[in-house]
């Protein structure tokens, strides 16, 4: 092999470089991956955003029911025991343990109303809230959902 072959297969071989980056330039193939890496965290906080609010609402709806369904216990002179087992058995789909009963005028006067008050400790399952902690500097907590209900005693 002389000087001549290896400049020449040098310069062959710089050329295909070249003409690589052209074909490059002249593609789409790294301008879409830039836009998906500049739309991702976006999608990726507007599903983690639906998941937590839609867990959010269906918890806040069976918390509601479970007071409803406490107080209409309690309206018929029920003991506290009975009141707050059917609370917990109308509690499907949370954790009871994140789960505050208070009741108030169990047994009392006919005409009078009882007062089922519940308050539930909701968790994010995404990392929502560590997020927007960041992008925000602040403190974003879990919120607290809660329920009364009111019924007059028969």
């Amino acid at each position: 092999m002389n000087l001549d072959d290896a400049n020449t297969g040098l310069a062959a071989a710089s050329g295909g470089l070249r003409g690589l980056l052209r074909r490059f330039r002249r593609t789409d193939a790294g301008q879409a991956l830039v836009e998906f890496a500049l739309v991702l965290p976006v999608m990726l906080m507007m599903l983690f955003a639906l998941v937590d609010f839609g867990r959010g609402f269906y918890t806040w709806l069976v918390v509601t029911n479970a007071a409803r369904e406490g107080a209409r216990v309690g309206a018929t002179q029920k003991p506290l025991t009975d009141i707050q087992q059917r609370i917990l058995d109308s509690a499907t789909g949370v954790d009871t343990t994140d789960l505050t009963i208070t009741v108030t005028n169990v047994q009392g006067p006919r005409g009078q109303p009882i007062v089922v008050d519940l308050s539930y400790d909701f968790q994010f399952v995404t990392p929502i809230g560590n997020l927007l902690n960041l992008l925000s500097g602040g403190t974003l907590n879990a919120p607290t959902i809660t329920s009364t209900a009111s019924m007059r005693l028969e």
